[in-house]
């Protein structure tokens, strides 16, 4: 349409004598039949109209980009979206927004989080993303970007205030083993379907969120690390305590079997807790000079 309309125009300017003499000789173009004298309105109107018309179909031509979308609107309407790569003509009428269509993923800042028990952490996750729907994604939210970016943390938030960072108790003395955000795999799918659900109204598809780091926050850090060394401590403590009573009263059990002692009710108490006392401290000396 573009080179049909330059053409046109040239021709008419050509036949009207518009095109200077110097230009017809540099273009090897031969002298029009007649040359006409005087304003020929209707022949100026022509011209002007191809060359509206040939202006008009080169401001359309456009390139269209791997990995992004043009999303089309008229007078603040919706009309369409364009996808192809290459030379694509889209009417200059139309006001174009390019979107990035590309699998991108981003790396949050600490989050601030609470767990189950209130304590307050710091939580750094990794999403991968990618814009599904041009025209939600950009006609629903003012900044599709940072609407993911809001959702990531109120998501976090709310799936770290279901679990405690850690768990201080024997998983023996419970059912099972207990859930905690070291989890990377059960808390990331958490997140992720949470992040979905709330970014599928924008065109926005969410296809995985995992924690990279989950963190206590400064301010309460030195007194868990304390609180995580008790535990581990008292989990030591217990261990060698069940080991030292099923020692005493396996060696009480052998002196009473064999009949090498005759011991009644307060001997025995007072031979339990002489061996317990023995062996306590000799196994709690091993392990501090280990």
């Amino acid at each position: 349409m573009a080179l049909l309309a330059l053409a046109g125009a040239g021709w008419l300017a050509w036949d009207s004598g518009f095109v200077p003499g110097r230009v017809t000789e540099l273009l090897h173009v031969p002298e029009p039949p007649r040359l006409r004298h005087g304003f020929d309105v209707a022949r100026s109107a022509a011209v002007c109209g191809c060359w509206t018309v040939a202006l008009f179909a080169l401001g359309g031509l456009t390139r269209g980009r791997v990995g992004s979308a043009w999303v089309l609107s008229l007078f603040g309407r919706y009309r369409g979206s364009v996808r192809r790569t290459g030379l694509v003509w889209i009417s200059p009428l139309m006001l174009r927004r390019r979107v990035d269509v590309r699998l991108r993923h981003w790396r949050s800042d600490p989050m601030p989080a609470v767990d189950a028990q209130g304590v307050e952490l710091r939580v750094v996750v990794l999403v991968v993303w990618q814009v599904k729907d041009t025209a939600r994604a950009l006609l629903m939210v003012d900044d599709h970007t940072a609407y993911l970016a809001e959702q990531v943390e109120a998501v976090t938030a709310r799936v770290a205030s279901r679990l405690p960072a850690d768990s201080f108790h024997d998983p023996a003395d419970s059912d099972g083993d207990v859930p905690t955000l070291r989890d990377a795999g059960a808390v990331g799918d958490a997140l992720t379907r949470a992040l979905a659900a709330e970014c599928r109204a924008v065109g926005v598809e969410v296809f995985s969120v995992r924690p990279t780091r989950v963190g206590y926050a400064p301010e309460v850090a030195a007194a868990m690390q304390r609180r995580q060394i008790a535990a581990i401590d008292a989990k030591h403590r217990d261990s060698v305590l069940t080991s030292v009573l099923d020692a005493v009263d396996d060696t009480v059990h052998r002196l009473t079997e064999r009949g090498l002692v005759a011991l009644d009710d307060y001997e025995r108490k007072a031979l339990v807790k002489d061996l317990t006392v023995a062996f306590y401290t000799a196994r709690g000396s091993a392990v501090d000079t280990h």
